[in-house]
C-alpha cells in the first residue's frame, strides 16, 4: 500500500477505528456476547410496547451504523438519511397496505379519485420484492446522486447541502402524491404480516427479532468491511483524497459506492420500523429526521460502527424518557446534549470507552514492564 494509505490506517489503528488483537480482541468479543445475551433476553424481560421500542430503536441503529461508514469513516456529512430510512419504509408499507386492503386499490387512492391500482405499486404485492426495494431503490438514487456528486469532486458542506435540498424535494414530492401515496398523511392502516397481528405479542416479537438479527449482522458487516482494505482506501480518501487519486484510484466510485450502501443500510432499517410503528408519512422524510440520525453517531463516536450503535440505543432511550416527562422541551435538551458531545466529547461515548480501556491496558503494561516497581523487578534478583 502507499505511504497515504498507510499513514491514515496507522491513524485509524492509533484512534481504535481498527479491529485489535489480543486483549482489545478478547474485550470485543465479550462485550460481543454480552450484546447478543442482552438482545436475546430482552423479550422474556421487557413488556411488548418497551419491547416494540427496542426493535424500533435497533432500525435506527441500522440506519445509523451506515451513517457512521459513510461519515466517520469516509468523511461525507448526508443531510438525507432520514429521506433514505423514509423510502425504505414507504416500499414496505406499500407491501402492507396492499395486504390490509386485501390485494385490492387502497382505500386513500379512491378518495382520490383513483380508478386502478398504479402500475408502480403492482410489484409491491410481493413482500420478497418489498424488501429488495426497500434498500435497493434508496441505494440506487444515492449511487446514482453520488456519482454525478462526487465526479465533479464536491465535498465537504457542499455535498451536505445538496443532500439536504434532495431531502426537500423528495418531501415535496411525497406530499403532492396524495393519490398515489397518501399525500401529507402518508400511508397507515395496516395490521398483519404474513396472518399475524402486528399489535400482538406474537407480531412485536417477529419484528423485534428481525430488527435485532438485522442489526447484529450490519454491525459485524459494517466492522468486518471496515478492518479491510476497503476501509484503510476509505479512510485514506477522507484524510488525502487527491493523494489517493494520484495513486490510481477513482475516489468518485468509491464514495459514490459507500453513499449507496449507507443509504441502502437506511432503507433496510425503515423496512423493519414501519411494521412496528404502523404509519409512514412525509414527515419522516424530511431534514429535522435526516439531522436526528447524525447526533445519534456523533453522541455514540465517529468512525467506530458500535458507537452507532450504542448511540442509537442509548439517545433514543432518553428522547423516549424525556418526552414523556417534558414533551415540550425534550428537543432542547437533546439539542444541548448533541453540542455537549461535539465541544467536550467530540470521539463521543466510544471514544471515551476507548480511552478508558487504552489507559487500563498502559498501567498494565507499565505494570509488567521491567524496572523499579514493576512485577518483573523481582525475577531481576
Amino acid at each position: 500500500m502507499s505511504a497515504g494509505i498507510g499513514a491514515s490506517a496507522a491513524a485509524a489503528e492509533m484512534a481504535g477505528f481498527t479491529p485489535q488483537s489480543g486483549r482489545w480482541a478478547q474485550a470485543g468479543r465479550f462485550w460481543t456476547l454480552l450484546a447478543v445475551a442482552a438482545l436475546a433476553a430482552a423479550p422474556f424481560v421487557l413488556g411488548p410496547f418497551q419491547l416494540s421500542l427496542l426493535g424500533q430503536f435497533l432500525c435506527f441503529a441500522i440506519a445509523a451504523m451506515g451513517l457512521d461508514l459513510l461519515w466517520g469513516y469516509g468523511g461525507m456529512l448526508s443531510l438525507a438519511q432520514g429521506t433514505f430510512f423514509s423510502l425504505g419504509a414507504y416500499a414496505m408499507a406499500m407491501y402492507l397496505k396492499l395486504v390490509a386492503s386485501g390485494q385490492a386499490m387502497p382505500d386513500f387512492m379512491g378518495w382520490n379519485g383513483v380508478r386502478s391500482l398504479p402500475a408502480f405499486w403492482v410489484p409491491f404485492h410481493s413482500f420478497a420484492f418489498a424488501l429488495f426495494a426497500s434498500a435497493a431503490v434508496p441505494g440506487m438514487l444515492a449511487g446514482g446522486m453520488g456519482l454525478l456528486i462526487f465526479r465533479q469532486r464536491v465535498r465537504g458542506v457542499y455535498f451536505a447541502i445538496l443532500t439536504q435540498a434532495f431531502a426537500v424535494v423528495a418531501v415535496t414530492l411525497f406530499i403532492g402524491a396524495q393519490g398515489m401515496l397518501g399525500g401529507f398523511n402518508g400511508i397507515t392502516d395496516f395490521t398483519t404480516l404474513f396472518g399475524i397481528a402486528l399489535a400482538r405479542r406474537q407480531g412485536v416479537l417477529l419484528l423485534y427479532a428481525a430488527s435485532a438479527v438485522a442489526a447484529l449482522a450490519v454491525c459485524a458487516a459494517c466492522r468486518r468491511l471496515v478492518g479491510g482494505r476497503f476501509g484503510r482506501l476509505l479512510l485514506a480518501i477522507r484524510d488525502g483524497e487527491s493523494r489517493v487519486r494520484y495513486l490510481g484510484y477513482d475516489p468518485a466510485l468509491f464514495k459514490a459506492f459507500t453513499f449507496a450502501l449507507a443509504s441502502g443500510l437506511a432503507g433496510l432499517g425503515g423496512a423493519l420500523y414501519v411494521g412496528q410503528i404502523g404509519i409512514i408519512s412525509p414527515s419522516a422524510m424530511g431534514v429535522v429526521p435526516s439531522i436526528e440520525m447524525v447526533i445519534l453517531v456523533a453522541i455514540g463516536g465517529r468512525g467506530t460502527i458500535v458507537g452507532a450503535l450504542i448511540g442509537a440505543l442509548i439517545v433514543k432511550f432518553m428522547e423516549n424518557g424525556l418526552n414523556t416527562l417534558d414533551p415540550a422541551g425534550w428537543q432542547y435538551l437533546l439539542g444541548g446534549l448533541f453540542v455537549l458531545a461535539v465541544v467536550a466529547f467530540p470521539r463521543g461515548i466510544a471514544g471515551i470507552a476507548t480511552d478508558l480501556l487504552r489507559r487500563r491496558a498502559g498501567r498494565r503494561r507499565a505494570a509488567d514492564a521491567p524496572g523499579e516497581g514493576g512485577a518483573s523487578a523481582w525475577t531481576r534478583s
